[in-house]
């Protein structure tokens, strides 16, 4: 089942001005920052243990906004979602451990009732 949001995700334009934004106005401190194959870059910004997920697409497009539980059954809250008919918008895949605790996480994105993603790792 879930244990909690694990993080909310922000398109922005500019990653370096917002992930500073961020840190001088609320506190927030980056913890982890990749570039992905096509070029999308992702700064973490943790808040206590919350987490906020700023995306700029290298291509400029913006994705939207997504949020992210915490799964402690992956593979069953998979099963579930996928038996009860919610569409999956990316399939389950290996996902890069951000601290130490998420190696060997794995991470899939089913559609919200509104097309909203929801991701969940574990």
């Amino acid at each position: 089942m879930f244990k909690r949001i694990d993080h909310v995700a922000l398109d922005v334009t500019d990653i370096d001005q917002s992930a500073a934004f961020y840190e001088e106005h609320f506190g927030c401190e980056i913890y982890n920052e990749q570039v992905v194959a096509d070029g999308m870059r992702i700064t973490y910004l943790r808040s206590g243990d919350t987490t906020l997920e700023l995306v700029h697409c290298g291509s400029g497009k913006m994705n939207g906004f997504h949020f992210c539980f915490e799964s402690d059954n992956f593979d069953g809250d998979v099963a579930r979602l996928r038996d009860a008919g919610i569409p999956v918008l990316t399939e389950p895949h290996d996902t890069g451990a951000r601290e130490e605790r998420e190696t060997g996480w794995r991470r899939v994105v089913f559609a919200g009732p509104d097309g909203e993603a929801i991701e969940f790792r574990g």
